[in-house]
């Protein structure tokens, strides 16, 4: 009975589907259409206007009946089509639009083209994928073609695009539906591809205003909250918003969001919130087009405001159109009984409802025609997958290629023809495009490994894999769910082990998913991101494993220690990371850095600044060496030199003192006996780490190591590494194992000199903490500093011995040096004592990038914290930085500006920091600065020393203090 009813509802839909009420059909000029309009419609009609409800085309004859009811009692102004597919939904459209008296507004949420919603449609690529793209023409093709696609099957506004940023990678709703975590690429990318849509007659809706990037809980089932500043939301969530407001943006869905700083009434969302939607959207940004609420059947509101209510307060929020209301009929009685509270009025209605009528005479439905369904189907695929290609080609992202020979990659020298080869793909499917087509391609042995075999099972593919000698292996992800849940996007524990065994020096790991799913492979000797799964992404990677083109996409989200931006760009063989795209307002920054690089001071360096905890600009300028060896890149490790001081040293010393292990007002004695009977024995921890304990500054051990030539003395060296001679001093340069003993005896015969009477800026100071440091915590300096602080954090560059964890092609030269080494100090520490001593050394050692080394600090600025693990306690940072000396301006440890700084011809480091500020310089030409007062942190990394220590031009610029003041004059423009 149900099957006759609805096959003789579809006979009646079809039966309909030749014509279209004739009143739509009219030559009136837009106002006169709205006015002529508006005058026909009852009052119930009128609020009915403002009323979007849902529709389906997969849905029986029930549903069809009750939207029909909808639409013929209350004359509701907007369907919202959801799954179902194109020529069912066509005919239903054409049903719907006969019965209507006024014509409906066909609107669907289909970010990414109607095939999100459709069966027998494709869809067209993720918006994160297009975030990995760095042309916008592309992003503006995509939205032209999504465009043309929903004009095609008469729907008229397309819920997109969003432009939410990205930057909680545990946000349970938003995750791959955005651009990403950089806002001036979402920005970018959401202005062109809703300058597409509406360049093809479709309203396009900016959403979830005002920002729904930054949340854990899924609006559907509760009210995400968002504890942010107004000038937090300016900076960032706002800030898309705004460029699609001022590019023309015909419509702006408001999120169902608790933002106190918004709204701080208990359960306001923003979708129901006068400050929000009128306050903030219309008076402040200035918006003048169509607002639209999110869905006010979801948890987040309507468990709060139930039935009608919640519609009053949409309205009286300053919302038009009302999305999927509890009820029809519920909605208009409760609009009603408002108008008589006087909560609402006639006035603001009426302008509400001509606003909705305007909008609809402009997407021209005063001239209403049928949608064709000839060759729907084969139309709305029309341009899909072409679209499709491009952007898989121009996104596909090379994050990390393993360079085992220095710069040269042989792997990476492509193309594989004539390499023996092997593909295994981690699925549950088997079979997949891009095994099929590296089989054609390279004649490569296939193999699959699926996420529900157990453990064993996978580890016998592996035994074959290794045991077949592959010049290269592919290993493929595929299958991987686009959101994490708890079963880490579907990739299995046992699959992961597998990968483990396989992930080798021949070895690239290729994911087809949410790039979030990078996370599983931090390790990855190789790793690109693919971003989707089908034949057409994964014959793209097969074109690139073949060498028929190469990659350029960039991360549009941070993964692991990939900040977004990241991405192997490669020309021919050549490869270069490529850096996010900044803003106008460090354009000085970038003259600056690059400047130096023209007068040499520098070959290369990277500038990154943090600002109330985000990164606002990380950039990497010019190359290892003046003659090239290779571009400097974001994620490229410097030797940091006196920065180890506080990064290493002091940060343990710290720790060490509140655990109650350290008194300041200690002698060296106290903690190291066998410094009783010499000169240090009575020095206070308090005078050394305030650089007034009166020693000597250097003292240059290696001289004592040489020949009156100036050749190493033969006795004391070995060209390889060999029994009792295991310290190497550089490549190729070994010292005797027991020399440490001659370094440590020079030190407690050095001079003393009027001890806390002096500021004496001296290494050795530092090289007796870092003994105290070993002393106290029975570990080695480097063993305590990587379990205490770098592991936890996951500051995976930062360490002593980088050659160790690390290629030499990651790792910045430093000194061509004569006199000593005589060779290019490269990947081992510049500084020779330390050199001497093994290369770990209380005052040099440290090897870090720019990102990571910016976690520690940004731990000392949060007040010791750092997602959401504490390290140090405020009270200890706050007397660690503080000011202790009387003849300097010295904190413990860490280095302060002047305390004249104000009044100071030449402030240092900087003209803008505060006395607040602490940090460090390094020698080779790095530096970090931490300012609480306006919660920023810098950090300056070059190789200065190249080719000669005897380079001046960092200093005689000034180049770091420049840059540190371009920073603040962009981040606080009041200064």
């Amino acid at each position: 009975m149900k099957n006759k009813r609805l096959y003789a509802l579809w006979v009646l839909i079809l039966f309909t589907y030749q014509s279209i009420n004739a009143q739509y059909h009219s030559n009136l000029p837009a106002s006169k259409w709205v006015d002529s309009v508006y005058k026909s419609l009852s009052k119930d009609q009128r609020i009915a206007q403002l009323i979007i409800v849902r529709a389906h085309s997969n849905k029986g004859a029930d549903h069809i009946a009750a939207v029909a009811g909808d639409i013929k009692k209350y004359n509701v102004g907007a369907l919202c089509f959801f799954q179902g597919g194109p020529i069912r939904q066509a005919n239903l459209t054409n049903y719907y639009q006969q019965l209507a008296k006024t014509p409906l507004m066909i609107t669907i949420d289909g970010e990414y083209g109607l095939g999100m919603r459709l069966d027998s449609v494709i869809k067209f690529p993720y918006q994160m994928t297009v975030g990995a793209v760095a042309d916008t023409a592309l992003a503006y093709e995509m939205g032209l073609a999504v465009g043309r696609q929903h004009k095609r099957l008469g729907v008229h506004v397309n819920y997109a695009p969003v432009v939410d940023i990205n930057n909680n990678p545990n946000n349970p709703v938003i995750g791959f539906r955005s651009f990403g975590e950089d806002k001036y690429k979402v920005a970018r990318m959401g202005v062109a591809y809703m300058r597409g849509m509406q360049d093809a007659g479709i309203m396009a809706s900016a959403k979830h205003f005002p920002g729904h990037g930054d949340v854990a809980v899924d609006s559907h089932l509760d009210l995400p909250v968002i504890n942010k500043t107004m000038d937090q939301l300016q900076e960032l969530e706002l800030y898309p918003f705004k460029e699609l407001i001022k590019a023309g943006v015909q419509s702006v869905m408001i999120g169902h969001l608790f933002v106190p700083a918004i709204d701080n009434t208990a359960h306001r969302g923003t979708s129901i919130s006068k400050n929000a939607v009128t306050g903030l959207l219309r008076d402040q940004l200035g918006f003048r087009g169509l607002t639209f609420t999110d869905a006010l059947e979801m948890k987040g509101v309507a468990k709060y405001f139930p039935g009608g209510t919640i519609a009053v307060e949409a309205l009286i929020a300053g919302n038009d159109m009302l999305c999927l209301p509890e009820s029809v009929p519920g909605t208009i009685q409760a609009v009603n009984e408002a108008i008589k509270k006087k909560r609402l009025n006639w006035k603001e209605l009426e302008a509400k409802v001509k606003r909705v009528l305007l909008a609809k005479y402009n997407l021209g439905l005063y001239h209403l025609d049928p949608v064709n369904t000839s060759h729907l189907t084969e139309d709305l695929n029309e341009a899909t997958n072409p679209v499709r290609e491009k952007i898989a080609r121009q996104a596909l992202t090379v994050v990390k290629l393993i360079n085992p020979d220095g710069f040269r990659n042989d792997f990476f020298a492509r193309p594989l023809t004539g390499k023996k080869v092997a593909y295994v793909g981690f699925n549950d499917n088997g079979s997949t495009a891009l095994a099929q087509q590296l089989q054609q391609d390279l004649n490569a042995d296939i193999y699959y490994i699926r996420y529900k075999d157990a453990a064993g099972q996978g580890g016998t593919i592996v035994k074959k894999v290794l045991a077949g000698k592959y010049d290269a292996v592919i290993l493929g992800f595929h299958d991987v769910a686009l959101r994490k849940g708890s079963t880490n996007f579907g990739i299995s524990q046992a699959a992961l082990q597998s990968w483990q065994q396989l992930n080798q020096n021949n070895a690239v790991t290729l994911v087809f998913g949410n790039p979030l799913s990078l996370g599983s492979f931090c390790m990855a000797k190789s790793l690109v991101a693919a971003y989707e799964d089908d034949a057409v992404f994964q014959r793209v990677a097969a074109d690139w494993l073949a060498s028929r083109f190469n990659a350029s996409g960039t991360l549009p989200v941070t993964v692991c220690n990939w900040k977004y931006g990241t991405g192997v760009i490669q020309k021919g063989t050549d490869v270069s990371y490529m850096q996010p795209i900044g803003d106008a307002r460090f354009a000085a920054v970038d003259s600056i850095a690059e400047e130096g690089i023209k007068k040499k001071a520098y070959p290369g360096c990277v500038v990154l600044a943090a600002k109330d905890g985000q990164i606002v600009y990380h950039k990497a300028f010019g190359n290892y060496a003046y003659d090239s060896l290779g571009a400097t890149a974001l994620n490229s490790i410097f030797d940091l030199a006196s920065v180890t001081k506080v990064s290493a040293t002091t940060v343990s010393v710290m720790k060490l003192y509140e655990e109650g292990k350290i008194d300041l007002k200690k002698k060296l004695e106290d903690y190291l006996p066998w410094t009783k009977k010499t000169s240090k024995a009575k020095l206070t921890l308090e005078d050394i780490i305030l650089h007034q304990a009166g020693m000597v500054p250097f003292i240059p051990f290696y001289k004592q190591t040489l020949n009156p030539d100036g050749t190493v003395q033969q006795e004391l060296y070995r060209n390889a590494a060999t029994q009792g001679f295991t310290t190497q001093v550089a490549r190729n340069l070994y010292i005797r194992d027991d020399y440490k003993d001659t370094i440590w005896k020079t030190i407690l015969e050095s001079p003393v000199e009027a001890p806390g009477k002096k500021y004496i800026y001296s290494d050795n100071d530092f090289w007796f903490l870092g003994k105290i440091v070993e002393a106290i915590s029975k570990m080695p300096l480097e063993t305590y500093v990587q379990k205490t602080f770098y592991e936890p954090m996951h500051m995976t560059t930062t360490g002593y011995h980088p050659l160790e964890r690390f290629p030499l092609a990651r790792i910045m030269p430093t000194e061509n040096e004569t006199g000593f080494r005589n060779q290019l100090i490269w990947g081992t520490v510049h500084d020779e004592g330390a050199a001497l001593g093994g290369g770990v050394a209380g005052h040099a050692g440290l090897f870090s990038d720019a990102y990571d080394l910016g976690k520690l600090y940004q731990m000392l600025l949060n007040g010791g914290e750092l997602n959401g693990q504490r390290f140090l306690r405020w009270e200890t940072i706050q007397y660690f930085t503080g000011y202790h000396s009387a003849i300097s301006r010295r904190g413990y440890g860490f280095d302060k500006p002047e305390k004249d700084h104000a009044i100071s011809n030449d402030p240092y480091p900087s003209k803008y920091a505060s006395l607040q500020t602490y940090g460090h310089t390094g020698f080779t030409g790095t530096c970090v600065w931490v300012d609480p007062k306006y919660n920023i942190v810098y950090i300056f990394l070059s190789n200065r020393v190249y080719p000669t220590r005897n380079s001046p031009g960092l200093g005689r610029l000034s180049i770091r203090g420049h840059i540190q003041d371009a920073l603040y004059k962009a981040l606080i423009p009041s200064l």
